[in-house]
């Protein structure tokens, strides 16, 4: 027997939302390796690959976040709103050339760090719970 996904009647299915963006974070791999080698300047580049590795880390933790019981859906949110702006800002950022939107990055970064504080209290509650 297998535990139900994290998923509220009309809530987002985190492991489908994971899945996706897993599928999209290879892909923007791929792309900054082989597309953008030899068209970017290497500090963008580097900044490319910064926002891709965290894009893959965090959809995965979305995709764990599926397995959970009773997973927090404000961490779930968290943790999209740090791939869409930390690593959308920086993927913009090196495909314009237009740095100031470095600028939007650190949002993303504290939208992680929320999430995971978010992730990590109810991980806490549920773990208070079941010892009782």
């Amino acid at each position: 027997m297998h535990a139900a996904p994290s998923q509220a009647p009309n809530g987002p299915n985190w492991r489908r939302i994971g899945a996706v963006l897993m599928l999209l974070g290879v892909g923007a791999g791929a792309f900054g390796a082989h597309g953008l080698r030899e068209t970017v300047a290497p500090e963008l580049l580097a900044a490319w690959k910064t926002g891709a590795s965290y894009h893959l880390i965090h959809a995965l933790a979305l995709f764990a976040l599926g397995s959970w019981r009773r997973a927090p859906p404000i961490g779930g949110w968290l943790l999209l709103a740090g791939i869409l702006l930390f690593s959308g800002s920086l993927y913009a950022m090196t495909l314009t050339g237009i740095r100031a939107l470095g600028a939007i990055t650190p949002l993303g970064g504290v939208s992680f760090m929320a999430g995971w504080a978010a992730l990590a209290l109810a991980a806490t509650k549920d773990s208070g719970e079941t010892q009782q």
